[in-house]
């Protein structure tokens, strides 16, 4: 029975990963369960048993990214680090680099950010993605809360504010980094640029951000 389940797994695993390469080059109104089966070499009888349709391989696609990365956000938090500040920049900086590691993470964000358009059927595909987006939000903030309760942030500072440009900011790396891989060093580039961002996050600058 064990075995069979890590079998079942591995060929759930399969066929997320061929998804992934069939939604980004076919696109995912385009791309039918048989050529997902095709690709992960199951057969479509094996999709059907994971997944009754693509709304659903695209969802266990996003939960797969989505589940390790807060995780990782909230076992940071649970670690009362005396600097939250630089722990975020660490974790943040460190997020960046793996994209150049990792290449199953690194196809699933080429799709969900620059690949699909979240029309049609996958409109709610794109409500989902906005509350586990607001989750991640939620957490990164909780940085900047204790931040400010430890004195390494000024009192009038604004949370969600810099949750917010923080996000807006490792977005545009990473959507840049993915259109241009090539080009861009992000093993170089991403420690430089966290740093730029967070060097501003000092107690003794003046924040008004209320």
């Amino acid at each position: 029975m064990r075995r069979t389940k890590e079998e079942a797994e591995q060929t759930k695993q399969a066929i997320l990963d061929a998804a992934v390469d069939v939604f980004t080059e076919r696109g995912v109104a385009k791309s039918s369960l048989e050529e997902i089966a095709k690709a992960a070499n199951v057969t479509r009888g094996a999709v059907y048993w994971h997944f009754k349709n693509k709304i659903e391989i695209f969802d266990a696609l996003h939960e797969r990214l989505h589940s390790p990365f807060i995780q990782r956000i909230l076992e940071g938090l649970e670690a009362e680090h005396p600097n939250p500040i630089g722990q975020l920049q660490e974790l943040c900086t460190n997020i960046l680099l793996e994209l150049d590691q990792d290449e199953q993470v690194k196809k699933a964000l080429t799709l969900f950010l620059l690949k699909c358009d979240y029309t049609g059927d996958f409109e709610q595909c794109k409500a989902n993605y906005n509350q586990k987006k607001l989750e991640k939000l939620e957490a990164f903030s909780r940085y900047f809360d204790l931040a400010i309760k430890k004195g390494t942030l000024p009192e009038d500072a604004d949370p969600k504010l810099f949750t917010l440009a923080m996000n807006c900011y490792m977005r545009g790396i990473v959507v840049e980094y993915l259109d241009n891989p090539r080009e861009f060093d992000i093993t170089t580039e991403a420690p430089r640029l966290m740093n730029f961002f967070f060097s501003g996050l000092r107690v003794d600058r003046p924040c008004n951000t209320r």
